[in-house]
């Protein structure tokens, strides 16, 4: 992984390449009081301070510093093309700190070259701040990105359940937890619909419940679950070949979860952290579950298959069910669930449901605050009429085509006791076109919003 921590570093004076960062607002004033030569060399660049501009200006003895274009939002993606664009060396900004958007100057050097032959060459651009107690939380953001992004971008061939496994103790390893793993006939007696799901590759890539625990018992419990679908066909209700074509980040959610837990345990807050992440291939064989199987989760609920494809709420079910046992102050999921997310809210959204209002609410805000936003949508009741089976408890596919979203959120809600304050994140886990600091690929999405959310309510 891109070693973060070497790119943004204490300002102590060092030698460096000066920025003037400047707005469309500020920059008839600047180059007023600029010489002729000057002027003319910004007109000649076209340079008119939009966002991701640059023009490099001579200085004394060959040295340059470079006048660059911001949004003027103060977000995290302000510095992202800046850097992008600037050769390999060390910078400060002329006044003040970079702010929110030291984030985007290190993911903008964030490369998956795994499986390129020839990756490109490094070409380090070193930020100076003056904020040097603000740099350990960046760079353990900036990883945590990049950690969504690698595990979602690697090939499903080379991220299976036992690759995922081994990704959750890498993550406990460095900071001290403990991983226990649930297969084979435990699984089956204990999480029946996660081994349902997993069930027909299971020989090559066994099903499992991966749980990592970590921190003081006496704090509150803090649970989070993922999806952690490797790859998913559709089961015997196959997808068509474009719908397969990027099943690969069916374990984004699995990939958010891990993420988040390694910033809760990087950061040393202060909950009794409990990760769980179903990590199953959904594939097709002699023994894969079937449209109108019932299976029987391990809260007791009999669910009737409509639909083979709606297998990831079948293995979150199991999940939370666990979860909740040990009666967590809060309960946080993600998954990358619907493509009727995706419909109503599009890739950059991520929908939010949650069953306390001032909960969604603070999620919300802290997503606004740091430039993460997510939507809310309701969990109407009305709509578990669509789960209605004819002889079941519940059918795990909505009927009528309406709400998919919703419905998949009303279902997960089946397993989720009373009183107990529980959000879902229906993301995307992917940026279908690039963006600065953003490549196409992998993406965390609501990942900083809902760590925001848990640094404010659990820091102290």
């Amino acid at each position: 992984m891109t070693d973060f921590a070497s790119l943004l570093i204490a300002d102590r004076g060092q030698d460096a390449r000066t920025l003037l960062p400047l707005g469309k607002a500020g920059l008839d004033g600047w180059l007023a009081g600029q010489p002729e030569g000057v002027r003319a060399l910004v007109a000649a660049a076209r340079f008119r301070a939009k966002a991701g501009e640059i023009v490099i200006l001579p200085g004394d003895k060959g040295e340059w510093s470079a006048a660059i274009g911001m949004a003027e939002e103060n977000g995290p993606w302000d510095l992202a093309a800046v850097c992008a664009k600037l050769p390999a060396g060390t910078y400060r900004l002329k006044e003040g700190a970079p702010g929110a958007a030291a984030l985007g100057w290190l993911l903008a050097q964030h490369r998956f070259d795994r499986y390129r032959r020839k990756p490109d060459p490094a070409s380090p651009r070193i930020l100076l701040t003056r904020e040097p107690a603000a740099i350990d939380g960046v760079v353990r953001v900036a990883q945590a990105v990049a950690l969504v992004r690698d595990l979602v971008d690697t090939p499903p061939a080379d991220m299976g359940p036992a690759e995922l496994q081994g990704a959750v103790e890498a993550v406990a390893k460095a900071h001290g937890g403990t991983v226990t793993v649930t297969q084979g006939d435990a699984l089956e007696q204990g999480y029946p619909m996660i081994h349902a799901v997993g069930r027909a590759a299971v020989r090559a890539r066994a099903p499992r419940l991966i749980e990592l625990t970590w921190g003081d018992p006496a704090h509150p419990r803090l649970a989070i679950v993922g999806k952690g679908v490797c790859f998913d066909s559709g089961g015997l209700d196959i997808k068509p070949a474009a719908g397969m074509l990027l099943m690969k980040k069916d374990m984004g959610g699995a990939a958010h979860a891990l993420a988040l837990a390694g910033l809760v345990m990087g950061a040393g807050l202060a909950v009794r952290l409990h990760l769980l992440i179903p990590a199953v291939e959904n594939a097709i064989a002699g023994d894969a579950f079937r449209p109108g199987d019932v299976l029987t989760a391990r809260s007791g609920l009999h669910v009737e298959i409509g639909n083979t494809d709606a297998e990831g709420r079948l293995v979150l079910g199991d999940a939370i069910t666990h979860a909740a046992e040990d009666k967590p102050a809060l309960l946080i999921d993600f998954a990358t669930l619907t493509g009727a997310a995706r419909v109503a809210l599009g890739p950059d959204l991520p929908a939010l449901f949650a069953n306390d209002d001032a909960l969604a609410a603070d999620l919300v805000a802290a997503g606004d605050a740091v430039s993460d936003p997510v939507w809310r949508l309701p969990l109407w009741k009305p709509y578990r009429d669509m789960l209605k089976s004819d002889i079941a408890d519940i059918n795990n596919a909505g009927s009528g085509g309406f709400a998919g979203a919703i419905t998949a959120a009303v279902f997960l809600q089946e397993f989720v006791p009373a009183g107990l304050p529980w959000v879902h994140f229906d993301t995307f886990a992917w940026m279908p076109t690039a963006k600065p600091g953003r490549p196409k690929g992998g993406e965390a999405l609501a990942l900083r919003a809902a760590w925001e959310m848990l640094k404010r309510r659990f820091a102290g």
